[in-house]
């Protein structure tokens, strides 16, 4: 049996295809593993098939054009594996954006704060240069809340490019928190009026030093608690949120997390930037793609490091490899050497759908996975 069988069976849950183009999504799928490389011309030639080169390029080619995707069927599976419905967690936002030839690729990505990094689940591909704007922002959480409702937000975290009343007052009446940087040249509005930089509330405050402001100010139309910190390049972080938290610098510190997903989406994992598909409907296919490949990766280095091998803690603080890294290259190991064994394909199928915290292994065979009981 081939390890395509056993994806097929688990996909067919989730996406309403038939057996062709299920196999062509699974086979990229398999190739972008081995290849760590998103570009079709590459994936091709790692496409398990009889067909000529050419032709494995164009069916490829056909798959992005005319197949049509169900990305909330495809938020739900990432869900399933990595166990996220009965989980609180923080939301992040930030767009990763690049230029091929005359065209500028622009993401908005909308993450769940996981271990380090971010789980992709809905992504906006913006037909433009630049920021996002508040409806976009507001149109793709919305998506998210129809979807998996908010009760499990503990909030919003977001760079300086998230501010906006619009998109602020949207936020506070759906009762989700949020924590966004802000500029610190933006304007805001003590409680006697005056209108002033909110970096003069934090002028005098030392590097490395923050600050928690007692009393909210007022920012555009948004009445919001203030905090600060003055790094120690002497930059000022200014936060707003529409509640106090206890620790809002930590907090917001999560946000970091997404950047690690772009990089292990662009140059230390899939190369995203080297595709050469340009077209707003196909790239988002891409992404799609890439984030099925992340997850499953991530989860086969969380389970690597507990159950197989931890990975080293330097002195710094940060394990040695990342954990999607250090999935991703068994991932390809097992692919490319270990599949004439039934005990591997078991293993990349429990990987592949099982959330990480009910995944075991037995101790006389710590290559076999098992399902704990």
């Amino acid at each position: 049996m081939a390890v395509s069988d056993g994806l097929r069976v688990i996909l067919k849950g989730h996406l309403d295809w038939g057996k062709c183009r299920l196999d062509c999504f699974i086979g990229m799928l398999l190739a972008l593993v081995r290849l760590k490389h998103v570009n079709l011309t590459q994936l091709a030639l790692a496409f398990t098939s009889q067909a000529d080169p050419k032709s494995r390029y164009r069916r490829l080619q056909r798959f992005f054009r005319e197949v049509v995707f169900d990305y909330d069927a495809i938020a739900s599976l990432i869900m399933e594996m990595f166990g996220l419905y009965d989980q609180s967690y923080y939301l992040t936002l930030d767009r990763t954006n690049w230029k091929w030839g005359e065209k500028n690729l622009n993401i908005l990505t909308l993450g769940i704060v996981y271990q380090g990094t971010a789980i992709p689940v809905y992504w906006l591909v913006l037909n433009k240069q630049g920021n996002s704007n508040q409806r976009e922002r507001i149109a793709l959480l919305q998506r998210y809340i129809r979807q998996f409702g908010r009760s499990n937000i503990l909030g919003v975290l977001g760079d300086r490019e998230f501010i906006g009343d619009q998109w602020w007052q949207w936020l506070s009446d759906q009762r989700i928190p949020y924590l966004i940087r802000m500029k610190d040249n933006q304007l805001m509005t003590d409680q006697r009026g005056y209108e002033r930089p909110v970096r003069s509330l934090f002028a005098n405050l030392q590097a490395g030093k923050t600050r928690l402001l007692r009393k909210k100010r007022r920012v555009g139309q948004q009445w919001v608690w203030l905090s600060g910190m003055k790094l120690n390049s002497g930059e000022l972080l200014v936060l707003a949120g529409n509640q106090r938290f206890d620790q809002p610098l930590d907090v917001y510190g999560l946000r970091w997390e997404i950047e690690t997903l772009f990089q292990c989406l662009k140059g230390r994992g899939f190369h995203l930037e080297e595709t050469r598909i340009t077209h707003y409907f196909r790239i988002k296919k891409v992404m799609a793609l890439l984030a099925i490949a992340f997850c499953w990766a991530h989860k086969t280095g969380e389970w690597k490091h507990k159950a197989i091998r931890p990975l080293r803690t330097k002195k710094h603080g940060r394990i040695e490899q990342s954990l999607f890294r250090y999935g991703l290259d068994h991932l390809s190991d097992l692919i490319l050497h270990g599949l004439s064994k039934t005990e591997n394909l078991l293993k990349l199928w429990v990987l592949f759908i099982c959330p990480p915290d009910i995944i075991g292994f037995d101790k006389q065979k710590p290559e076999i996975m098992v399902p704990k009981v």
